[in-house]
């Protein structure tokens, strides 16, 4: 989302509304254009009157409140036409390489409410409320890179504007929040008439779009490990330059601790009913506030201040709070960082091969060194091989479930790397040491995806999710949560192990404010809003 929005700023994109036209039940179509240097991108939003039985998140909903394509252009009459009778049903229609993304939100109903009647009476809306939700529309898919027909990443990748991973799914979220910022305002001023009030900048600002994530997002990861690594990769660089800044200035310190109050008070407001959440909740506030305290009575003048207060944190804090610290480190070092962007996407993903003339000792020692952790589970006993991934017949989306207890082991998908490295590693002893890999595969091809996998990790050692994806004790959303962190997600509430509620955009400016609001800190709580 950052990488975003500095580069809006940086270039100077221009943002225009040239249609919105809605009844006062929010039914209706509008058209948000994004104008970079080079091109426009339009986000096209439909409106739908959407009762209350069928509203839902889950991705086996067929309606939704609001849903939305980008456009790659600006969409003539024939386009909206041919896109209404196709975006508002999201997986039943179909669309063309002209549209970037598909996406749907539906509507915080009590928010919603709330913030409607409030500015149709004449007074803004109860911060305490908006606080416990912080967004009035949450997104339930945004879906690109071919999705029901859409352009295929390659038809963008070499745009500077989309070298960077997902740049237009953030595009669609960020036109998404100010197109939901206009509807309910536009829908007060309807109900309210002359006694309607305008949503105060501070309030809008301060909310975001919220977005439901279910069980998808992990075998993402699982099948793009390169692109794993690049991001981990990309992470971890930034941290090792940080620690090794021999000194800090002035500025730099006053920065970080200024970030660090903002942080306290973003974990202080930020809330969620999930048990395990609750607790890591606690923990982090309680982490974050004994941080302070030491920052307090630490002097960072001294010699390579960031290194020594990691190693303090590694012995001292949880992981969160750890995480966040490391986060902390990095902003006020933008310039030293911020270039490790262009290298977060895998420009090369169709064009690794396997090395059929790797000898089979080659291969046996990188098993060894990158699934040695595999190579130690008895993959014979049945909590470590409990769960199955498979695809839904129904709506080809991903599902987990229990080997022993359903029939789905025919249909299982290959999301076990450490299972599958094992099973490897077992038939490779039986082979010559010196023999090649393109002998052993011709026997035994049901080995060649993990030989593949192995080959990448070989040269990526951070593509690999060293932890067993199938055992009884895996929580999923632990992956889904690592790939929101990178999209630049806030204040997760996971809803069960399966699939969690995220906040995005939080706090951003609103496209008309990105030249007058140079700070790239926005992820940030204001502390002046602790006082409101």
């Amino acid at each position: 989302m950052r990488i975003l929005t500095r580069r809006m700023a940086r270039e100077d994109w221009t943002f225009s509304r040239p249609v919105f036209e809605f009844d006062a039940k929010g039914v209706g179509h509008a058209i948000y254009c994004a104008q970079t240097p080079d091109r426009t991108y339009s986000l096209i939003a439909f409106g739908h009157d959407l009762p209350a039985e069928d509203r839902s998140d889950r991705v086996i909903a067929t309606r939704w409140d609001s849903t939305f394509t980008v456009f790659d252009g600006v969409p003539d009459a024939a386009d909206i036409e041919r896109l209404r009778q196709n975006i508002p049903l999201q997986e039943a229609g179909r669309v063309s390489e002209k549209e970037l993304s598909v996406s749907r939100a539906n509507r915080s109903v009590r928010l919603w409410d709330h913030v409607v009647s409030c500015l149709a009476a004449g007074v803004q809306p109860d911060q305490a409320q908006i606080d416990k939700v912080g967004y009035l529309m949450r997104t339930t898919a945004v879906y690109g890179s071919g999705k029901l027909g859409a352009a295929d990443r390659e038809m963008i990748a070499d745009r500077p504007e989309c070298a960077a991973p997902f740049q237009i799914e953030m595009l669609s979220v960020f036109l998404t929040r100010a197109y939901v910022r206009d509807l309910v305002q536009h829908m007060a001023d309807l109900k309210g008439g002359a006694a309607a009030v305008n949503l105060d900048a501070d309030i809008a600002r301060r909310m975001g779009i919220g977005n439901s994530t279910g069980l998808g997002m992990a075998p993402f990861l699982v099948n793009h490990p390169k692109l794993l690594n690049n991001w981990i990769s990309a992470r971890e660089e930034a941290i090792a330059i940080v620690r090794n800044a021999p000194s800090a200035t002035d500025v730099e310190i006053a920065t970080f601790k200024g970030l660090l109050n903002r942080s306290i008070l973003s974990a202080d407001i930020w809330h969620s009913e999930h048990p395990i959440q609750t607790e890591k909740l606690k923990r982090l506030r309680s982490d974050l506030s004994e941080l302070a305290t030491h920052i307090a009575n630490t002097d960072l003048h001294g010699p390579h201040p960031w290194d020594m207060l990691f190693s303090w944190a590694e012995g001292t804090l949880g992981e969160d709070a750890q995480e966040c610290l490391a986060s902390l480190m990095l902003e006020p070092y933008g310039r030293l960082v911020d270039h490790l962007a262009d290298q977060m996407s895998d420009k090369d993903r169709h064009a690794f091969r396997i090395d059929g003339t790797m000898r089979v000792a080659d291969l046996r020692a990188i098993l060894e060194d990158a699934y040695g952790w595999a190579l130690n589970i008895d993959w014979t006993e049945k909590e470590n091989c409990a769960r199955a991934w498979y695809v839904s017949q129904e709506k080809l989306e991903p599902r987990l479930g229990e080997r022993f207890e359903e029939p789905i082991a025919p249909y299982e998908q290959p999301l076990a790397p450490g299972r599958d490295a094992a099973n490897l590693y077992a038939a490779l002893k039986e082979e010559d040491a010196d023999s090649n890999l393109a002998a052993f595969l011709l026997a035994h091809p049901e080995h060649r995806h993990i030989v593949r996998r192995a080959q990448i990790v070989e040269h990526a050692p951070f593509a690999e999710i060293r932890d067993n994806t199938i055992g009884s004790d895996l929580v999923p959303i632990d992956m889904l949560r690592c790939k929101l962190s990178f999209f630049g997600a806030t204040h997760f509430d996971p809803r069960s192990d399966r699939w969690v509620r995220i906040c995005m955009f939080g706090n951003a400016p609103f496209p008309e404010e990105l030249q007058s609001s140079q700070n790239d800190d926005w992820s940030y709580p204001l502390l002046v809003e602790a006082a409101k």
